[in-house]
């Protein structure tokens, strides 16, 4: 045989070879490219639904179908003190990124990894409690979203303070292990100053604290409360709303939750929106960028929501002033 032809036939018999072995390497490579996805957050899972489908909507828009390209490690914590501990279980399963919703759950992940990239949704305040550097040069392996707690909690207290004008003293539930309550609290004290009520703090650590703040606010004979947004109280909404209805107390919240739950208002920003563009944050550190060049967003969805069913059980004729500039008002 000539050595061209022979030449020839070898090239076509190993053109085919490839040919055949392209898609199983293909399928080999794709299998092998299954993002995991750590999420920590405090149970139960059931209180953050609307979180997780907005998660798994912005990731379906992106392309990623679970089980197939991606997986979600759902990790919920009784507790704060039990946040620690699962986040190490993240880290020791090496996932490709971490899910931490909001400061609180931010903390425990900063502690279990300087390496694998963490992703907040709602952070009350990341430049201030250090977690990022700045905003626009986050640094670190720490970025996302955040709805600055800060400028919201005063701002709450404002509204609160329209719908019940009569109030001079206003309770202040807050949580002193989630980290960014301080600044909040600073910020709301600031702001009762500018309104001219006197503000009573009541401190919450664990749900097993409700009962009793409900009842030293009753027995301070205030006009009403604010709570400063945590992951306590947002998991116990429902139940807070309840001891809200029994002391006859009305009450501001950070997320419309709180007033689906059966609270009177809420001004604050759509987290189920934030949890989606989560996502993209997710998209991008898959693909190699790293979360130091990932400048951190600010929410650009904000919401008042009013619960007039909540208001006339407690007794209140609501201002038209308030109600008219309520992007939401529940009958």
């Amino acid at each position: 045989m000539h050595f061209r032809q022979w030449k020839r036939r070898e090239f076509i018999t190993l053109l085919g070879s490839a040919a055949a072995a392209w898609p199983l390497a293909a399928r080999a490579q794709q299998a092998a490219k299954v993002a995991r996805i750590g999420y920590l957050a405090l149970g139960p899972a059931s209180a953050r639904i609307g979180w997780v489908q907005g998660l798994r909507s912005g990731l379906s828009d992106l392309g990623y179908v679970e089980g197939r390209n991606i997986v979600i490690e759902f990790r919920w914590a009784d507790g704060v003190d039990q946040l620690p501990q699962l986040a190490a279980e993240l880290v020791q399963m090496d996932v490709d990124v971490i899910v931490a919703p909001s400061s609180t759950y931010v903390e425990a992940a900063r502690r279990a990894t300087k390496t694998i990239p963490i992703v907040f949704a709602n952070h009350a305040d990341p430049v201030g409690i250090g977690h990022v550097a700045s905003l626009a040069h986050p640094g670190g392996n720490i970025t996302g979203l955040t709805m600055l707690l800060t400028d919201l909690s005063a701002k709450e207290l404002e509204m609160l303070k329209e719908a019940v004008p009569q109030a001079t003293r206003i309770g202040v539930l807050w949580n002193p292990t989630t980290p960014s309550h301080p600044p909040a609290v600073h910020a709301v004290e600031a702001a009762g100053e500018k309104l001219g009520v006197a503000l009573h703090m009541v401190p919450m650590r664990t749900v097993d604290d409700f009962d009793a703040a409900f009842e030293t606010m009753t027995r301070e004979h205030l006009g009403g409360f604010l709570d400063v947004a945590s992951p306590l109280t947002f998991s116990h909404r429902a139940h807070l709303a309840a001891l809200a209805l029994k002391h006859r107390l009305p009450g501001a919240f950070g997320f419309k939750e709180f007033v689906d739950a059966g609270g009177l208002m809420s001004y604050g920003a759509d987290a189920g929106d934030l949890h989606r563009r989560a996502a993209i944050y997710i998209d991008k550190i898959l693909k190699g960028i790293k979360p130091a060049d990932l400048p951190v967003e600010q929410a650009s969805r904000y919401q008042l929501v009013i619960n007039l069913k909540t208001a006339r059980a407690l007794g209140l004729e609501l201002p038209a002033t308030l109600l008219a500039r309520a992007d939401e008002v529940i009958e």
